[in-house]
């Protein structure tokens, strides 16, 4: 109808979180004083945006403990990266050891928190970031399965649709599986969501967009309690 083809091209036109300000925005998820590993991409960029007066140790699969942002230009020490090579400073307190140790605190369950990356995610929580349908290559799952499944909680951190505008949040899958009911909360550039037993429920909308808009855009049914706030930042 020309009605929702028109709608469509106004969501279309609304501004959406900067990948930026999705990582900003999943910081104010964490804890203080907890043990954190972040996930390639947008959760890389967390530790820049910390608020005040939280303490967190982030952890990295490369053996870590107690990273900081990312090293500013012209301050690099490349014998001090994170898993995605990239360098970084570190807080009062941070340790070295093997990369076995590493996945060792991993599988162990020793992670307060972990926030991954996603392709996928599932009204149940199930997680496929690894590998797209019909793209080159066998993939490379890393070490995201141990992360997803180890981790006490787990936060995901994604454009809410692709490119094309195809919904990632969907009833189920149909992406190989990382992980299976693993996913605590989602953090996109239009919405914070939370993965309960009842299903998803929509606790934040990106500002100047409203909840049925969010639905519009989501690929599973969003349960919207009472008035749904505005992404707001700390």
């Amino acid at each position: 109808m020309p009605g929702d083809a028109s709608q469509g091209k106004t969501m279309e036109a609304k501004p959406r979180l900067t990948r930026e300000q999705i990582a900003q925005r999943a910081a104010q998820e964490l804890p203080d004083g907890a043990y954190v590993n972040l996930g390639w991409g947008i959760p890389n960029l967390i530790a820049e945006y910390l608020p005040k007066g939280i303490t967190v140790y982030f952890h990295s699969e490369n053996g870590i403990l107690g990273m900081g942002p990312r090293s500013k230009p012209g301050q690099e020490d490349f014998d001090q990266v994170d898993a995605m090579k990239v360098p970084v400073t570190l807080i009062p307190g941070a340790s070295f050891f093997h990369q076995a140790d590493a996945h060792l605190m991993t599988r162990g369950g020793h992670l307060d928190v972990a926030v991954l990356g996603g392709f996928q995610v599932s009204e149940k929580g199930d997680l496929a970031n690894w590998k797209i349908l019909g793209a080159k290559g066998s993939g490379g799952i890393g070490g995201a399965m141990d992360i997803a499944a180890g981790a006490k909680t787990l936060i995901v951190c994604m454009e809410h649709t692709t490119k094309d505008g195809a919904p990632k949040i969907v009833k189920q899958c149909t992406y190989p599986l990382t992980g299976l009911a693993c996913v605590d909360v989602i953090v996109t550039d239009l919405a914070v969501i939370d993965v309960n037993p009842e299903g998803l429920v929509l606790r934040e909308v990106a500002p100047g967009w409203t909840a049925e808009e969010v639905q519009k855009a989501t690929g599973a049914p969003l349960i919207a309690k009472n008035r749904v706030a505005e992404i707001t930042f700390v």
